[in-house]
């Protein structure tokens, strides 16, 4: 499978279950949050509703601009912008089939510019450039990354929870899998 993101050799491999802290400044360009985590004290924005703590996707930070192509062949299944403060910014959701199996990739936090480079229903191949990377003023506010989530069931919109209270966490991982399926062991 082709890599979302070009990863380099070196990056950062963050660990937000002891919560955030804001002094900190991370030597790497690129970077990983996990799946599964819990993130105390991260997502304060109303669409949380002070409860939603467990990141169900993986985040994969990079510059501005910085490509995202599909990781296999597949359709253009929804797109368009998540606006709420803390949500997606624009947003691309695309269909695959895993192992005879329909999947979908959500690819969030994006530039807007992304929203023109693909159309839904268009068919897209194994490497193809979908997007660019956004920044915290398209993306919903977040510094420069790449949100990307799996779904066994296809989303009634172009939208999945990428975070859900932990009292959900059994439903969320069900539905949910591990990006690294198809991302490969990249920490």
């Amino acid at each position: 499978m082709h890599p979302v993101i070009q990863l380099p050799d070196e990056y950062w491999v963050f660990d937000y279950t002891r919560g955030i802290d804001p002094d900190f400044q991370c030597p790497f360009a690129y970077q990983i949050g996990r799946y599964d985590e819990v993130r105390p004290g991260m997502y304060t924005q109303e669409l949380f509703e002070g409860k939603r703590e467990l990141h169900v996707g993986i985040d994969i930070g990079a510059p501005v601009g910085e490509p995202v192509f599909a990781f296999s062949d597949g359709v253009v299944h929804s797109m368009g912008t998540n606006s709420e403060d803390g949500s997606y910014g624009p947003t691309i959701i695309t269909k695959h089939s895993l192992d005879g199996r329909d999947i979908w990739a959500l690819h969030g936090h994006l530039s807007v510019e992304s929203l023109e480079m693909v159309k839904v229903g268009q068919s897209v191949s194994e490497g193809h450039l979908l997007a660019t990377i956004g920044d915290e003023g398209v993306n919903g506010g977040w510094p420069p990354h790449l949100h990307f989530q799996l779904s066994w069931e296809e989303p009634d919109d172009n939208d999945m929870p990428g975070v859900v209270a932990v009292s959900e966490r059994e439903w969320a991982l069900e539905r949910f899998p591990d990006p690294r399926l198809v991302l490969g062991p990249i920490y």
